[in-house]
């Protein structure tokens, strides 16, 4: 296929017509009215005392004009109107008035040309019955204006219908385009934000993730390690690490359960708005494109039942057992904040213990939470590392501060951290709870 819609290989429209039925359409026109013209030049040709062949030839050339109508609608309604005192292209002139009445041509034009073809015909049927009939003059008159009439406004009457009605399809046409362009522009835009939806969902499960492994495999790395030192020496300490290790793996598979669980789960189906008339296609495509791109994204944003700061104690209580000396001071009157102000709070908190554990053995830990009016502050800071205790040998991905600061400025909080004067490491966040 070419870009015009033709088959390779196959000749499209010759000269100037769109299609090819138009050009067959015209040719046999143009041939029917070359006929009458043709057969009409021999009453011409003896009127005017010229031979039958030149008659008939100049009969057939008027005729065939007929095949240009498309090409030059005026030429065509002004070689009729030049021909109508020889009594000949009846089909021309029929024709000829309602192409160009159909045709682009400004109102004006076909206004002043209808009126000289009605004029004409009326001249001429007037001269020619008023000698030949024996009648009132006043009913050659009426016969007159009767034949002009007919002849004229009925072809130009349609060709403004058939007109008009060609241009309210193009303007309907380009209509249907411009709003297909526009509804490919919204799936488009629709898709990309499905897509980023996505990503945004795999960042916040890959940061979920991160701080539930990390933390608990780390507080597990630790007992293993106290476990493994005081095997020997003390039983029943190493039986409390071990109990303490199992408890860590368990909570550590209950949540990662729970998460794989939200994940799984089918997303619940959404209400449908009742768009307005002119907008159900771009509202049908939006809709279809944003469920089937960040069907999944809903499903895990709609997770609730996260940490809340209420469980910050048995945080800080699970380092200690791990041998941290960790102390929590609290300021202000706590109060109930949204489920994700109180969640990222828990987090920061959590990671911040565990980098604790994975870089600062054996020192000292402050964690500080502070209720203000429309804030929530929180911060975790670190002495020096005491020199005694063994490395942990946790590996680090690099990723636990980049996890905090993502997840306080999404809630347009604040968030600073790095080294101390005294050679430890802090961590800060402020969380706006309105």
């Amino acid at each position: 296929m070419t870009e015009t819609g033709e088959v390779e290989g196959r000749a499209g429209p010759p000269l100037w017509w769109a299609r090819r039925r138009d050009a067959v359409w015209d040719v046999a026109l143009g041939g029917v009215s070359a006929v009458e013209c043709a057969w009409e030049g021999v009453p011409f040709a003896a009127e005017a005392g010229l031979p039958t062949t030149v008659g008939v030839l100049f009969g057939f050339v008027v005729g065939a004009t007929l095949v240009l109508r498309r090409r030059w609608p005026i030429a065509v309604v002004l070689v009729g109107i030049a021909v109508s005192p020889a009594a000949m292209g009846f089909l021309l002139a029929v024709v000829g008035m309602y192409t160009l009445a159909s045709s682009e041509v400004p109102r004006r034009i076909t206004a002043t040309l209808a009126s000289m073809s009605l004029a004409a015909t009326f001249v001429v049927m007037y001269m020619r019955t008023r000698g030949d009939v024996e009648a009132d003059p006043t009913l050659v008159v009426v016969l007159s204006v009767f034949v002009a009439v007919a002849l004229t406004v009925p072809p130009v009457l349609f060709g403004l219908y058939i007109g008009a009605r060609r241009r309210l399809m193009e303007s309907l046409q380009e209509r249907a385009d411009s709003l297909e362009r526009e509804l490919s522009l919204l799936a488009d835009r629709a898709e990309e934000r499905a897509e980023w939806a996505r990503t945004e969902e795999r960042t916040r499960i890959a940061r979920e993730m991160h701080d539930v492994v990390a933390h608990r495999v780390s507080l597990m790395v630790v007992h293993a390690a106290a476990l493994e030192a005081v095997a020997v020496k003390d039983p029943a300490r190493a039986a409390k690490n071990a109990a303490l290790v199992g408890d860590m793996g368990r909570q550590a598979l209950t949540e990662l359960r729970e998460m794989l669980g939200v994940l799984r789960a089918p997303p619940k189906p959404a209400p449908a708005p009742v768009p307005a008339p002119d907008l159900v296609p771009v509202a049908a495509v939006v809709a279809v494109a944003a469920a089937g791109g960040a069907g999944g994204a809903g499903a895990v944003c709609g997770v609730e039942d996260g940490p809340s700061l209420g469980e910050l104690e048995a945080l800080v209580g699970q380092s200690r057992a791990a041998g941290m000396a960790v102390e929590m001071l609290v300021h202000g009157e706590g109060a109930a904040y949204a489920a994700d102000v109180e969640q990222t709070a828990f987090r920061v908190v959590q990671e911040a213990l565990t980098n604790c554990h994975k870089h600062a053995p054996g020192a000292r830990v402050v964690v500080r939470l502070a209720h203000r009016a429309g804030e929530v502050a929180m911060q975790v800071e670190n002495g020096p590392c005491d020199g005694k205790s063994p490395e942990p040998g946790l590996p680090s991905g690099g990723n636990g501060l980049v996890g905090m600061r993502e997840r306080v400025l999404g809630l347009g909080g604040v968030f600073v951290s790095g080294p101390t004067d005294a050679g430890g490491f802090k961590v800060s966040a402020v969380l706006p709870t309105a």
